[in-house]
């Protein structure tokens, strides 16, 4: 631990026995590895608290993160990279107002049957939008 070889461990142990003498010396022993316990100990419990604040610090910063990702508004983001002086929206807007909707979007008024029809309408009346006449081969059914 400290580099000391058997040589300085025999000089030190010699010169306690003759300081301390040897009815002392088991007492002064057990002193010497208490406290050397009771230190490892205490190193132990302030690395075992530091590694929990680096812990909670690291789990800190990743709630953080994950916070910034679900405030993340994409479409503001979108916007402002693809299109930052709104130039491509005001385009868009002048087309879409330019464009002269089809008659199935833009229902005409419904005139008032004659009192002498039938209860059946007919189904080019109540249909908007136009329905092919035939199924292509390649497309698929769904829900079969």
């Amino acid at each position: 631990m400290f580099g000391l070889s058997w040589g300085e461990i025999g000089l030190i142990m010699t010169v306690a026995l003759i300081a301390i003498g040897p009815k002392d010396l088991p007492v002064a022993i057990r002193t010497v590895t208490g406290l050397i316990k009771k230190a490892r100990s205490m190193a132990a419990e302030f690395q075992g608290h530091v590694d929990e604040m680096m812990r909670e610090a690291n789990l800190s910063d990743v709630k953080g993160e994950i916070d910034k990702l679900r405030r993340f508004d994409f479409r503001t983001a979108a916007e402002s990279t693809l299109d930052p002086d709104g130039k491509l929206r005001a385009m868009v807007r002048d087309v879409n107002e330019s464009v002269v909707a089809p008659s199935y979007i833009s229902p005409s008024p419904v005139e008032e049957p004659p009192a002498d029809a039938p209860a059946v309408i007919p189904p080019e009346v109540t249909r908007k939008a136009p329905v092919p006449a035939f199924i292509p081969p390649g497309t698929r059914h769904w829900g079969f």
